[in-house]
């Protein structure tokens, strides 16, 4: 190969690479309003990554690809846990963490509201499934498909059920495991706890969930079928 096809080989490889680095670059900037819900950009929601900042979360979790990997990722979070789920970990963390221990911070009532707000617009980011080890109870995918079309699988999630119960390999394990708990408790027996949690065991822990009662009958109902 003579130097002068070498250099042309190079500076044809260099313009076709930038010519497709701009061409990706203006897409994802065509698409970042629709892929990022830019319309659902509140007030609270910027207040809530203030607060984000604020209490440095970023030194131990990751979202949306920035920040450490001593705690969980959080782009995903209020898919797992839900809103009350958020709120239950960061007023009493030292119930849902091990041994990577999670401060008490001093967070307000009002922080912990827009917070949770960020949280769950930063969930609704299109990331072309990144990162991978999330599914959403509404997805297409796997057995959350099934479990996403129950008024009962959202209440489940919306209601924090998920910081410490597991239900098909998601969820926390403070609680019992509720994979199969509809071939072990009937709905009858699942609505008795849900109203009083100790009617099963004395010592049960689990405060009785803030429902009405046509939600504490989905959630019933959800749990009883999960066979």
């Amino acid at each position: 190969m003579t130097n002068k096809l070498a250099k042309l080989i190079f500076y044809l490889g260099t313009l076709i690479s930038l010519v497709l680095f701009l061409a990706l670059t203006f897409d994802t900037h065509r698409q970042i309003q629709t892929l990022t819900h830019a319309d659902q950009l509140s007030e609270q929601v910027v207040a809530g990554k203030q607060v984000w900042h604020k209490y440095n979360c970023n030194d131990c979790h990751t979202i949306l690809g920035f920040g450490s990997y001593y705690g969980p990722d959080m782009t995903r979070v209020y898919w797992r846990r839900g809103s009350e789920g958020i709120k239950a970990v960061i007023r009493s963390p030292e119930k849902f963490t091990t041994w990577r221990k999670m401060p008490r911070l001093p967070v307000t009532d009002e922080e912990l509201e827009e917070l949770v707000a960020f949280l769950r617009w930063a969930s609704e980011i299109d990331t072309h499934g990144w990162p991978p080890q999330d599914q959403k109870l509404r997805g297409e995918t796997g057995r959350a498909a099934a479990l996403g079309v129950s008024p009962g699988a959202v209440l489940f999630q919306e209601k924090g059920c998920f910081a410490c119960h597991r239900v098909y390999g998601t969820g926390g394990q403070q609680g019992p495991e509720l994979t199969h708990v509809g071939s072990r408790l009937s709905y009858e027996t699942i609505e008795k706890v849900l109203t009083d949690p100790r009617s099963a065991s004395p010592r049960a822990t689990m405060p009785p969930p803030v429902v009405s009662h046509e939600e504490r009958d989905q959630l019933a109902a959800f749990l009883a079928g999960l066979k």
